[in-house]
């Protein structure tokens, strides 16, 4: 069965799905990733999914699942490069993905996961004072 790469990039673990989900390949990828997310202590997770045409509501289940967990670990989760198409669809399907924050671009979505890093280093300064 194919994987998905799931990249290190800083303390932070980079998704790109380059080709159409099915439902065993989703599934496989949350795993992997949680397992990642543990294994590199990781603070953030981006997932670009700007390569995909059509999200089904499997797959934005697994997206939220996917925040969830990571929210779980400690581990913030933005999704980039949603297309309008995709976005509409997902509404349209009543998904609305509270636990998953989305931006534009990975550059975009790389400087919130900075933010979420740069804040959380700040209050563990100031939790030893």
């Amino acid at each position: 069965m194919d994987r998905i790469p799931i990249l290190k990039f800083g303390n932070a673990l980079l998704v790109t799905i380059q080709v159409d989900m099915h439902d065993r390949l989703a599934t496989a990828l949350e795993e992997d990733l949680t397992s990642r997310i543990v294994s590199n202590n990781a603070r953030g997770v981006l997932i670009d999914i700007s390569a995909l045409e059509v999200v089904d509501s499997f797959i934005g289940r697994m997206l939220d699942n996917i925040a969830a967990v990571s929210r779980i670990l400690d581990a913030d989760t933005v999704v980039v490069g949603m297309r309008p198409a995709v976005a509409i669809t997902l509404v349209e399907l009543g998904l609305s993905l509270t636990g998953v924050k989305t931006a534009l671009n990975v550059e975009r979505g790389m400087a919130m996961i900075h933010d979420r890093l740069a804040g959380s280093e700040a209050d563990d300064a100031d939790d030893e004072d």
